[in-house]
């Protein structure tokens, strides 16, 4: 019978069940402490998401460029010419202005 009225409880009673658990278990004044340090973890976990989301799609650009774009970055980069933002015609002037 108490396993069916355990069964019943709905979500955001679990919430408050949760919260006075926490309550008896590390005492009223830690819960603020605790829920500095879970903001903080989940903010870092984010920053986290967030960097690796970009470091595929960085990945994914880098994948899409053509064999002509690659061998044209590399002969820039030989001569010092920084690609990034330029276009191949761009790019192509300024190696024949370097070369």
């Amino acid at each position: 019978m108490l396993e069916d009225k355990v069964l019943q409880i709905a979500g955001m009673e679990w919430f408050w069940v949760l919260i006075v658990l926490v309550a008896l278990l590390f005492g009223a004044n830690k819960i603020p402490e605790i829920a500095r340090a879970i903001g903080k973890a989940m903010g870092e976990f984010q920053r986290g998401k967030m960097e690796i989301e970009r470091e595929i799609e960085k990945a994914k650009a880098e994948m899409n460029k053509s064999p002509e774009r690659l061998k044209l970055e590399e002969a820039a980069k030989s001569l010092g010419i920084d690609p990034t933002g330029k276009t191949d015609e761009q790019l192509r002037e300024e190696i024949k202005k370097a070369a």
